[in-house]
């Protein structure tokens, strides 16, 4: 995933058992950097539940060079897997994998029923682990003396730009800040303001944050 692009994604690892008609649907999802991680994640589910009758899978990861599959592991074809990749579209959802096992009660459910069955074990899944959005910031380093290092830090969190970390050396403080890239210009004065032109801010970086969507 491209660092200059806000995306949405799971918040955490996790799974959620559903049940239709006597059959269990286990849905585990997890964040993946790249389709090798949703491969191997996909992999270790499929070892985990071997003697399920399906472990049918979808994922999706990237940006500009956004990558999807899906497959049906044996559930009729398009019954499965694409009812699941259609949930993660339909979030909104990148860098996030997803399997659901099913093991068969011994009722068909047809087509439709296993659309709905695949795509509600995804969606429920969903529900419970959680959805946050990574919003990429710019890492700032902001250096200042000891004597203005204190107020300097409060005055940073009071004014809402988050302080990742503060250490201390013998010339004097660095506090690590992330700041949204286009507030990069705004913070400098910010800074210049605050601080009577006393300390100094150098680009260190860039990451994301995470923000949760409800």
């Amino acid at each position: 995933m491209s660092d200059q692009h806000r995306y949405l994604t799971v918040k955490r690892p996790g799974r959620h058992e559903t049940e239709v008609k006597k059959s269990r649907f286990i849905c585990s999802l997890a964040r993946v950097a790249d389709e090798e991680e949703a491969q191997a994640f996909i992999a270790a589910v499929r070892k985990e539940f071997w003697d399920a009758r399906h472990n049918c899978t979808a994922f999706v990861v990237g940006d500009e060079q956004r990558r999807e599959r899906s497959s049906d592991d044996g559930e009729p074809a398009g019954t499965a897997g694409v009812p699941m990749l259609e949930v993660l579209r339909r979030r909104g959802l990148t860098d996030t994998a997803a399997v659901v096992t099913r093991y068969f009660g011994g009722v068909l459910l047809g087509a439709g029923g296993l659309v709905r069955a695949y795509g509600s074990a995804v969606s429920e899944a969903l529900d419970q682990v959680g959805i946050v959005e990574r919003r990429p910031v710019a890492l700032l380093a902001v250096t200042v003396d000891h004597a203005r290092a204190g107020r300097l830090e409060n005055d940073l969190r009071a004014a809402g730009h988050a302080v990742r970390e503060v250490s201390y050396d013998a010339a004097g403080a660095r506090i690590e800040v992330g700041v949204p890239e286009p507030g990069t210009a705004a913070f400098h004065t910010w800074l210049a303001e605050a601080t009577g032109g006393t300390a100094t801010a150098h680009p260190a970086g860039r990451t994301h944050v995470e923000v949760d969507t409800a």
